[in-house]
């Protein structure tokens, strides 16, 4: 098999990893690039073994780069969820976690060119997959990103710089409203009637109970995991939900984009332990969540589902706002959301009617891991 070398950057961005590529370095036929993809994180193999991924969903991703004449963008980005044991490349939705590390991306490239204010640099950055802003502050130490500082977030072992992230206006990327079906509508499952809330914010996700199926949202994720009938019902669900918001025409056409609408399960706060063997408490968190990604439960929470159910939590008439623990709710509010391996706090500010979302954001680390060219397969 020939191969042919393409440069790349790897980045953790949150508790995703990424192979970021520049655009100028990429053939322009579109059948070439995800060729490219597949190859370099190894879409054919379920472990991914002959590639950059490992196996999960939150690691078998990519990024384009791409200059932008843009005046309040310093570039342009677009997210690709490469598939796992399947040859698929998918750019319907997008990565929240992965975001911070596009804003490393800008200082540590030179794109981004604002001054600093206290060692901040605000990042403004253009996300194609949802044609949305993103507003990120990195630090920056000698000119780079910086890494190393005292903030812990949830997933990853070591502290590292706070890089806020902020996306504005981010309702409607996909279906061109938030709630594309109101606040709640029903789907059907063997016969019995489901509600839901299905809501465009960032990523489509579609939210329901984790009551109606039996659970308390405190399950682990290995128990969860090992219930295949469970995730062949959500699967449904999933599929059909797609089609009644209009993201897809028919249940076929749904099968063939399988990275949105992502799925999750909410629940009243509860104590239970983190896959680390660490208690969360239940007057510690606003709600419990569990979610679905590629087939499988995630390992922590997705970025943009921290964003969409933390957003959907503050809006009267959502499943995600009949679970939540929240006594005062503002226009402007820290959401903590319980997720399998710890809290992730979500800042959320809503319009003046309280009906959508102006901006919402939260912090996350990054990291620069390696810098090099990535062999792959010849393409024509």
């Amino acid at each position: 098999m020939q191969q042919r070398a393409v440069p790349c950057i790897i980045y953790r961005g949150g508790t995703s990893r990424g192979v970021f590529f520049k655009e100028s370095d990429l053939p322009k036929s579109k059948s070439a690039q995800n060729q490219i993809f597949m190859s370099a994180i190894d879409a054919y193999n379920p472990s991914q073994v002959n590639g950059l991924g490992s196996g999960t969903s939150h690691t078998s991703k990519v990024i384009v780069i791409r200059e932008t004449d843009s005046e309040q963008a310093c570039l342009a980005y677009t997210f690709y969820q490469v598939g796992i044991g399947k040859a698929i490349v998918d750019s319907a939705g997008t990565c929240g976690n992965l975001m911070a590390a596009v804003g490393a991306y800008a200082i540590d490239e030179g794109f981004a060119k604002v001054p600093l204010t206290d060692g901040i640099c605000e990042v403004i950055v253009l996300n194609e997959n949802i044609n949305r802003l993103v507003r990120l502050k990195v630090p920056v130490v000698d000119g780079a990103a910086q890494v190393d500082g005292d903030y812990l977030m949830a997933g990853v072992v070591h502290a590292g710089a706070r890089i806020s992230v902020s996306i504005l206006s981010p309702g409607g990327g996909k279906t061109g409203t938030t709630f594309p079906v109101d606040t709640r509508t029903e789907l059907v499952l063997d016969e019995q009637k489901v509600s839901v809330t299905i809501s465009d914010i960032v990523n489509p996700f579609i939210f329901m109970s984790a009551q109606d199926f039996g659970l308390d949202g405190s399950e682990s994720n290995e128990i969860l995991s090992q219930n295949q009938l469970l995730l062949t019902k959500l699967e449904t669900l999933r599929i059909q939900g797609a089609v009644v918001a209009g993201m897809s025409e028919t249940i076929d056409a749904a099968k063939e984009v399988p990275s949105i609408p992502k799925i999750a399960l909410v629940a009243p706060p509860r104590s239970y332990f983190t896959t680390s063997g660490v208690e969360v408490k239940a007057d510690e968190i606003d709600i419990i969540a569990r979610m679905v990604s590629m087939g499988k439960f995630h390992r922590t929470f997705a970025g943009s589902g921290l964003y969409n159910l933390a957003s959907t939590l503050l809006i009267d008439g959502t499943i995600p706002n009949d679970c939540c623990a929240i006594s005062e709710k503002r226009e402007l509010q820290n959401i903590r959301i319980g997720h399998p391996d710890g809290i992730a706090e979500v800042t959320v500010e809503l319009t003046s009617d309280r009906k959508d979302v102006s901006a919402v954001g939260l912090d996350r680390t990054a990291r620069r891991i390696l810098e090099g060219r990535c062999f792959v397969q010849s393409w024509r």
